[in-house]
């Protein structure tokens, strides 16, 4: 049995999905069709395919045919909407990267779109760089924002010199990818002028000659391995600071007066020390003479007692025992008397 539907009743679910299908499309070309005809408009046509594409890739429509329309106007059409597209979705600045591509371009300065998006995705402003490499900069050295005026060095005479530079430099696009920075140029030139002024026979040698410091300080190849190219190195000032020679002198003689007063100081506690000892020597001595006398009257005793020593023995030994003290008093008073 063959069941027949009416042609009244299929008409709705045909007609549904194609005016669905017809709203999409309306959606899509009219969402597109202020981009698209920008491009067409500049003769830098882009298809609607291709910009469907690029919203589907989640990458702005817009910002591309911009990039594609400055490129087609600067006459730099040779780039590919790819290449463009690449770099977006790799996280770099499509427009600052055009831009840059366009001043190098007018400036007559070579570089290509890899070399720009290269330096755009390590992090350093492609644009600041084409700018820098036609307008150069002025480098403060040292850097004033770090605390520090002047670099201060030291002739060979002691006097101390204090300095300050310009440095002129530009930027060198094929060693910006991986070259150092400014605070390598400043510290590279300090340096220098810190050898130059150290190596100076004497302080007014640079003071009649300040070119001295900038060309020997330019001989040095201060720039390899740098994102810049030093142009000029300029001496701004030179003072005359402290004279260290003699400061340091002073300073040498204080400290060698101080490890005399020490090696004095010790050997007069040396002395004390020995003194004392002789002190209590002379007192230990003294100790055993008086010992000694001690025992006299009880060695007389005892003879006496024995029998070993007369009674008139022992008066005869007073007897001279006193004539003996009186003559010493005798000789004591004519000896004062003398003097």
């Amino acid at each position: 049995m063959t069941l027949l539907i009416p042609a009244a009743n299929i008409w709705p679910f045909v007609a549904i999905p194609l005016v669905l299908v017809g709203l999409v499309f309306l959606f899509t070309f009219f969402y597109f069709l202020n981009v698209w005809i920008r491009a067409l408009a500049s003769k830098a046509h882009v298809g609607i395919l291709t910009l469907i594409g690029m919203k589907l890739r989640h990458v702005d429509p817009g910002l591309i045919v911009e990039a594609v329309i400055r490129l087609k106007k600067a006459g730099l059409s040779e780039i590919e909407t790819d290449s463009i597209e690449a770099h977006l979705l790799a996280g770099g600045d499509v427009l600052n990267v055009v831009n840059a591509l366009i001043a190098a371009d007018k400036a007559g300065i070579p570089l290509d779109f890899k070399r720009a998006t290269g330096i755009d995705l390590a992090g350093r402003d492609v644009l600041d760089a084409v700018k820098l490499s036609v307008l150069p900069r002025v480098i403060d050295c040292p850097d004033p924002a770090k605390g520090r005026n002047t670099i201060d060095a030291v002739a060979k005479d002691g006097i101390q010199l204090r300095a300050k530079a310009r440095v002129t430099v530009r930027a060198n696009l094929e060693r910006l990818v991986g070259g150092a920075t400014e605070e390598t140029i400043i510290a590279r030139v300090g340096e220098g002028i810190v050898t130059t002024i150290g190596s100076a026979a004497s302080y007014a040698t640079v003071l009649e000659n300040p070119d001295l410091i900038s060309t020997r300080v330019l001989e040095k190849g201060l720039d390899s391995g740098t994102a810049y190219e030093i142009l000029s190195i300029d001496i701004a000032d030179v003072d005359v600071g402290e004279n260290i020679g003699a400061k340091l002198q002073a300073d040498q003689a204080e400290a060698d007066m101080r490890v005399a007063q020490a090696r004095a100081e010790v050997r007069r506690a040396q002395a004390v020390a020995v003194e004392q000892e002789m002190k209590a020597r002379v007192q230990e001595m003294q100790a055993k003479v008086v010992g000694a006398q001690a025992e006299v009257p009880l060695a007389m005793a005892a003879a006496l007692r024995d029998g070993n020593l007369g009674v008139l023995d022992y008066y005869r030994m007073e007897n001279l025992k006193a004539d003996t003290e009186m003559r010493s008093n005798i000789v004591g008073e004519e000896d004062s008397t003398v003097q």
